[in-house]
């Protein structure tokens, strides 16, 4: 029998003020001061996609959330463009 996926698409957004994210950090590095968009404060978020079954199979910086929740992403420019939010995509098997 062939394996069947289902996949979720979610922005999720670096910051010190995410759900868990300070207590986390506090105990995985205690001796690291994070800086408020640190990537590793999407950490316990990203966790919570794994316990629910989720694995995350792509993970792209995005330049630019829209009004509509559409996202733009900075290719080929010669100044970069700073965000802490990013795009991800995750799968898990279809029960």
């Amino acid at each position: 029998m062939q394996e069947k996926w289902e996949y979720l698409t979610k922005l999720i957004w670096a910051s010190i003020e995410n759900e868990g994210a300070k207590e986390y950090l506090r105990q995985t590095w205690p001796d690291w001061q994070a800086a408020k968009y640190a990537p590793e404060t999407m950490i316990p978020e990203l966790n919570t996609y794994g316990d629910r079954g989720w694995e995350l199979v792509h993970m792209e910086p995005v330049g630019a959330v829209g009004k509509n929740r559409d996202v733009g992403f900075v290719a080929g420019e010669a100044m970069p463009r700073w965000s802490n939010a990013y795009f991800c995509v995750f799968k898990r098997r279809r029960a």
